[in-house]
C-alpha cells in the first residue's frame, strides 16, 4: 500500500484546505514530519487513518470530540481527501464526517449526515470512475484490499513507540491483550469458551441424569410401602460415583420381596372365594323356601275374595246376554230414529217458507207454486234489455260529467298561459344581464388575486426586513465583544503557556527518580536537575487558561455564525421585498405602511369582485330556468287547444246516444222508478215461490219415510224376543259400558283360574308344613363371606400392582443407566479437554491457555523479526527471544528476554535503559508489522510512519537506527519519522513541517532545499 496525495479541509488544526504530496516526500524513501507540540503532526496521520476507515485512532476516537476545526469558516465543509495505491489499484477515498452547517432556508442550523465517495483511476483513459458512495460498501472494501482491521493498521503504519516501550515492560496479561487485537485470536479463545461450555452442559446431563435415577428410587421405595427393603432405601447425591449399581442392587431386593408377598395372597383368595361360595348356597335355600311359603298364602287369601264377588259377576253376565240379543233389533231402531229426524227437519222448514208467502198462498200445493213462478221467470227475462240501457245511460252521464270538467280545466290553463306569455321577453334580458355582470365581475376577481397574494409576501417580507435589521445590528454588538473576550483569552493562554514552557524541565525534574530514564534524554543520571521559579505556571493553570480561550472562541465563533446568517436572511427579505415592483426603483424601496395599505385597497376590491363572481352559477341556473318554463307553458298552451276541439265532437256524440237510451227506458220502468227496482223485485217473488214448493215436496216424503220405519222397528223386536221396541232399546249398552262388563267377568274368571293352579303346584304344600324360613340370617352369614373375600382380594390387587410398580420402575432405572453410560463418558472426554485448552489440567505442566499458545507462537515469530533489525541497531549485541517459563506461579507463555551477546545472559527487556528501550522497541515494532502484515494476506506496506522517541539516543545510535531505517527503502518502500529532535533536521532532508497560527495551522513541504507551502 502507498500513499499519494492527502488533502485535508477544515479538520482538527487545519481551518483551510491542505495537501500533503506523499509522493514528493517518498522519493528520498525517509521523511520526517516535525512541528512545535499542538501544530497538529498527529492530525495528519489522523486524516489518514480517517479516510481509510471513517475513523481516528483508539485513544483519540472521544464521542464527545467534534472533528470539525474551529478555525474553519462558516460553510466550509470538514472533508479529507486521500488517494492511494493498493493491491496495483490506484482509489481515491474522501470522507466527510457529520457536522453542523447553516440552513438553506430561515435561520439556524441543521446536521449535516456523513458521506463518503470512493473512486478508481482507469490507466486506460486516465479518468477516474466513481465505484460506491455507501459507507458500508466502501468500509468492506478497504478492509478487503488493506487487509488490516483500523487498530491493526494504527499498530502497524503507524508506529507508535511509547505503546512497544511499554509492551517490552509489560507482564504476560498485558502482552496477550495488545497481541490478541493484532492477530485475533477470538476464535481460539471462542474454542476455550465452547469446550467450557460444552463440559458445563455434559456435567449438567449427567447431573439431570442422576437426578432422575434417584428419583426413581424414591418412587420404587414408594411403591415396596411395608416390604422390609423399603426401611432401607438408596442414598446418594447426583454424581456420586457407584450411586446406579446401588439403585439397582436394591430394585432387585425389592422385586423378590414383592412375589413373595404375591404368592402368600393369592392363597389367601382362594380360601376366601371357597367360604363365599358355601354361604351363598345356604342364603339361596332359605329364600327359596321363604317364598313357596309365601305363595302358598296369597293363593289362599285371594280365593276367599273371589268366593265374596260371585253373585257380582252373575249379574254382569245377565246384562251381556240381553245385551246380545238387543243387537240385532239395533238397525231397525237406527233408521226409525233417522226418519223421525228428517221428518221434523222438513215440516219446520216448510212452515217458515209458507210464513214467507202471501195469505192467499199459505195453503197451496207445490205444484201451483211451480207454475207461478214460472210465470214470473218470463216477464223477468223481458226486463235485461231494459236494464243495460240503463247501465249505458248512466255510463253517458258520468262521462259528459268528465268532459265537463276538463273543459273548465283547459279554459283556466290557456288564460294563465296567455297571461304568462306576455311578460316573457323582458325578463329574459333582465336575466341576461344578470349572467354578464356576474362574468365580468369572476375575470376581474381573478386579475385581483393575481396580485393580492405578491403583495402579501411582499409586505411580510418588508415585515421581515425590518426585524432583521434591528437583530444584525444586535449580532453586530455581541460579535464585537466576542472578538474582544476571545483576543483577551487567546493573550492570556499565550502569556501563561509562555511561562510554563519556560520552565517546564523544572516540572519534569519533579518526576525524576534516581535509576529512572529522563523522559528527555533518556540518562538514568540526574547530576543537577531544574528548580521550580516563583512565577512557575503549572499544567492545571495553563489547562484552565486554554479552557477559557477555547470557550471564548466558541462564543465568537457562534456570533459570527449568527451575524451570517442574519444578513443572509436579511439579504433575502430585501430582495423578495422588491420582487414583483414595477414602479419603484430599488434605493426606493416601499415601506411597510405603503405595503399594508397597498394589500388592504387589493383586498378590498377582490372581495367586492369575488362576491359577484359568486353569483354567476346563480344566475345562469336562473336563466336556464326560465327558458324551460317557457317551452313548458308554450307545449300546455298547445296541447290544451287541441283537447278543446276534440272534445266538442265528443259531447255532441254522447248527447244524441243519451236521448235513445231515454225512450228505451221509460217503456221498461213502468210503474217503478228505475228498471233495476221492478227487475229486484220479481227475482224475490220467484225466489220465495221456489224456496216454498221444494220444503213441500221434501215433507211429504218424509212423513212418508217415518210410517214405513215405524212399521219394520216392530218387526225386529217380536223376532228378538222382546215385547216392545222400547224394551229391546232398554237392553242396549254401549260399546265401552258393554267392554268394561266383560272385562270384569274376564278379571274373574282369570283370577280364579290362577289360583287354581297356585295351590296345584309341586311343593308349595309341602313348604306350607315345615317351620318358617330365616333368610337374614342366611344374609348377614353372605355379606360377612363377601366381606372377607373382597378384602383378599384388594391385598391381591395391592401385592400384584406393587409387583409391577417395582418391575416397571426397575426396567426404567435399567434403561436410564444404558442412557448415562455414553453421556458419563462424553463429559469425562469433554472435562478433559477442556482443562487441558484452560491450562488447569494436570497434563498441561506449564498452565498455558490455548490462546496463549498461538499467541506464544506468534511472540517468537515477531521476536525473530525484531532481531534481525535489533542486532544492527546494538551493533550485534543485543536479541530478543520469547520465553514460556513460569514465573511466580503465574501461567506461561508471553513472556520476552533480551539476551546480551557482551555477557552471554538473558535478562529481562525492563532492564534496559532509555536508549536501548527505544530502539528495542522500534525494532519490536517493526518485527511486529512485518508479521501482521504477513497474517493479513501479506499486502505490502509501502509507506510507514514512526512516532516519537528519538531524542533519547546518542549520536552513534541514533545513526544506527537511521541506517535500520533507510534499509526499509528497500523494493521502493517510505518511512515517516514525526519527531521534535532537531539533529534529524540536519540528517533528513525531505521534510514535512506543520506551522501553526492563528488562523489555524498549515503544512509546508521541504525537499532539500526547496520549500513548498501547503
Amino acid at each position: 500500500m502507498r500513499l499519494h496525495r492527502l488533502e485535508i479541509t477544515a479538520f482538527g488544526p487545519f481551518g483551510s484546505t491542505q495537501t500533503v504530496d506523499f509522493d514528493a516526500l517518498s522519493a528520498a524513501g525517509l521523511f520526517l514530519l516535525h512541528g512545535p507540540t499542538g501544530a497538529g503532526k498527529t492530525s495528519v496521520l489522523d486524516a489518514v487513518c480517517f479516510a481509510l476507515y471513517g475513523s481516528v485512532p483508539g485513544v483519540r476516537q472521544n464521542p464527545g470530540t467534534s472533528l470539525r476545526s474551529d478555525h474553519a469558516p462558516v460553510g466550509t465543509s470538514t472533508e479529507v481527501l486521500l488517494e492511494l495505491t493498493v493491491g496495483e489499484r490506484r482509489l481515491e477515498i474522501t470522507r466527510r464526517p457529520a457536522q453542523q452547517r447553516p440552513k438553506k432556508r430561515g435561520g439556524g442550523f441543521t446536521t449535516e449526515k456523513a458521506q463518503t465517495w470512493l473512486r478508481e483511476l482507469d490507466p486506460a483513459t486516465g479518468e477516474w470512475a466513481g465505484l460506491s458512495r455507501s459507507h458500508q460498501e466502501i468500509g468492506e472494501e478497504v478492509a478487503q484490499l488493506v487487509g488490516m482491521s483500523r487498530e491493526q493498521f494504527c499498530q502497524v503504519v503507524l508506529l507508535p513507540q511509547g505503546d512497544f516501550a511499554r509492551f517490552l515492560r509489560a507482564d504476560a496479561e498485558a502482552r496477550g491483550k495488545l497481541l490478541g487485537r493484532l492477530f485475533d485470536t477470538r476464535r481460539f479463545a471462542a474454542v476455550e469458551d465452547r469446550l467450557a461450555e460444552l463440559r458445563r452442559t455434559a456435567q449438567q446431563e449427567v447431573e439431570d441424569g442422576d437426578a432422575r435415577l434417584l428419583t426413581l428410587a424414591h418412587r420404587m421405595t414408594q411403591a415396596a410401602g411395608g416390604l422390609a427393603a423399603a426401611r432401607t432405601p438408596v442414598e446418594g447425591r447426583p454424581g456420586d460415583p457407584g450411586l446406579a449399581a446401588s439403585v439397582l442392587t436394591w430394585a432387585a431386593v425389592a422385586r423378590t420381596e414383592a412375589r413373595e408377598a404375591l404368592d402368600i395372597a393369592d392363597v389367601r383368595l382362594a380360601s376366601a372365594e371357597g367360604g363365599r361360595a358355601a354361604a351363598r348356597a345356604a342364603l339361596d335355600a332359605e329364600n327359596d323356601l321363604a317364598a313357596r311359603q309365601s305363595r302358598h298364602a296369597d293363593a289362599l287369601r285371594r280365593r276367599e275374595r273371589l268366593t265374596a264377588q260371585e253373585p257380582e259377576r252373575d249379574r254382569f253376565q245377565d246384562s251381556l246376554d240381553r245385551s246380545l240379543k238387543a243387537d240385532r233389533v239395533a238397525p231397525a231402531l237406527g233408521l226409525r230414529r233417522d226418519a223421525e229426524r228428517e221428518h221434523t227437519t222438513a215440516h219446520t222448514a216448510r212452515e217458515r217458507a209458507r210464513a214467507q208467502l202471501p195469505p192467499e198462498l199459505a195453503d197451496a200445493g207445490a205444484d201451483h207454486l211451480s207454475t207461478l213462478e214460472h210465470r214470473l221467470r218470463e216477464e223477468l227475462g223481458g226486463l235485461e234489455a231494459a236494464r243495460r240501457a240503463e247501465h249505458r245511460a248512466a255510463s253517458v252521464a258520468e262521462e259528459h260529467a268528465v268532459l265537463a270538467r276538463e273543459a273548465r280545466a283547459d279554459d283556466d290553463a290557456l288564460r294563465d298561459a296567455a297571461d304568462w306569455l306576455a311578460g316573457w321577453e323582458p325578463r329574459r334580458a333582465d336575466l341576461t344581464a344578470r349572467v354578464e355582470t356576474a362574468r365580468d365581475a369572476a375575470a376581474r376577481a381573478e386579475h385581483l388575486a393575481g396580485r393580492l397574494e405578491p403583495a402579501r409576501r411582499r409586505l411580510a417580507a418588508a415585515r421581515r426586513r425590518d426585524s432583521l435589521a434591528a437583530e444584525a445590528d444586535l449580532a453586530e454588538t455581541r460579535l464585537a465583544r466576542a472578538r474582544e473576550r476571545r483576543n483577551d483569552a487567546h493573550e492570556s493562554w499565550l502569556d501563561v503557556k509562555s511561562r510554563r514552557l519556560e520552565g517546564i524541565a523544572a516540572e519534569l525534574a519533579v518526576t525524576l527518580a534516581p535509576g529512572d530514564p529522563c523522559q528527555v534524554c533518556g540518562s538514568t543520571a540526574h547530576p543537577a536537575p531544574a528548580r521550580t521559579t516563583a512565577d512557575h505556571v503549572d499544567r492545571a493553570t495553563e489547562d484552565a487558561a486554554y479552557a477559557d480561550y477555547t470557550r471564548a472562541e466558541e462564543v465568537r465563533a457562534a456570533a459570527e455564525r449568527e451575524l451570517a446568517v442574519t444578513r443572509e436572511s436579511w439579504s433575502g427579505a430585501c430582495a423578495e421585498v422588491l420582487t414583483g415592483a414595477t414602479d419603484e426603483e430599488p434605493e426606493t424601496a416601499p415601506t411597510v405602511s405603503e405595503l399594508d395599505a397597498e394589500v388592504g385597497e387589493l383586498a378590498r376590491l377582490h372581495a367586492e369582485a369575488q362576491a359577484l363572481a359568486g353569483q354567476t352559477h346563480g344566475a345562469r341556473e336562473a336563466l336556464a330556468r326560465a327558458e324551460r318554463e317557457h317551452e313548458e307553458r308554450a307545449d300546455a298552451q298547445r296541447a290544451a287547444e287541441r283537447r278543446v276541439a276534440a272534445r266538442t265532437s265528443r259531447r255532441e256524440a254522447l248527447e244524441r246516444e243519451r236521448a235513445a237510451l231515454d225512450e228505451e227506458l221509460a217503456r221498461g220502468r213502468g210503474a217503478f222508478a228505475t228498471v233495476a227496482e221492478h227487475a229486484t223485485l220479481l227475482e224475490r217473488r220467484i225466489a220465495l215461490l221456489v224456496d216454498a214448493a221444494g220444503t213441500a215436496r221434501t215433507a211429504e216424503l218424509a212423513a212418508q219415510r217415518l210410517k214405513e220405519a215405524d212399521d219394520r222397528l216392530a218387526d225386529a223386536a217380536y223376532r228378538a224376543g222382546f215385547t216392545t221396541p222400547a224394551e229391546a232399546a232398554g237392553a242396549l249398552l254401549g260399546e265401552g259400558e258393554r267392554r268394561s262388563l266383560q272385562q270384569r267377568v274376564d278379571a274373574w274368571r282369570a283370577e280364579a283360574a290362577a289360583v287354581a293352579d297356585r295351590l296345584a303346584e309341586p311343593g308349595t304344600a309341602e313348604a306350607a308344613a315345615l317351620p318358617p324360613a330365616d333368610p337374614a340370617g342366611a344374609h348377614a352369614a353372605h355379606t360377612a363371606a363377601e366381606r372377607t373375600l373382597r378384602e383378599a382380594d384388594a391385598a391381591l390387587a395391592a401385592a400384584r400392582e406393587r409387583t409391577d410398580g417395582l418391575a416397571g420402575l426397575s426396567r426404567q432405572a435399567a434403561a436410564e443407566v444404558r442412557r448415562l453410560g455414553p453421556l458419563r463418558e462424553e463429559y469425562d472426554r469433554v472435562a478433559r479437554l477442556a482443562a487441558l485448552t484452560a491450562g488447569t489440567s494436570a497434563e498441561n505442566e506449564r498452565r498455558m491457555r490455548l490462546e496463549s499458545y498461538v499467541l506464544a507462537a506468534r511472540l517468537e515469530q515477531v521476536a525473530a523479526a525484531a532481531s534481525a533489525r535489533l542486532q544492527r541497531m546494538s551493533s550485534g549485541r543485543y536479541t530478543l527471544v520469547h520465553s514460556d517459563a513460569r514465573s511466580g506461579g503465574k501461567r506461561s507463555g508471553l513472556g520476552l528476554h533480551v539476551v546480551d551477546a557482551w555477557t552471554g545472559n538473558e535478562r529481562d527487556t525492563a532492564t534496559l535503559s532509555g536508549g536501548e528501550t527505544f530502539f528495542a522497541s522500534l525494532a519490536l515494532a517493526l518485527g511486529l508489522a512485518d508479521v501482521v502484515t504477513d497474517e493479513a494476506g501479506g499486502v505490502r506496506l509501502d509507506t510507514l510512519f514512526i512516532d516519537e522517541g528519538f531524542g533519547s539516543l546518542d549520536e552513534q545510535t541514533l545513526d544506527e537506527v537511521l541506517d535500520v531505517l533507510d534499509s526499509l527503502r528497500e523494493r521502493d518502500r517510505s518511512v515517516g519519522i514525526v519527531s521534535h529532535v532537531g539533529d534529524l533536521r540536519r540528517r533528513i532532508p525531505a521534510q514535512l513541517e506543520v506551522v501553526k497560527a492563528r488562523q489555524g495551522s498549515a503544512v509546508r513541504l521541504r525537499t532539500g532545499g526547496d520549500a513548498l507551502s501547503g
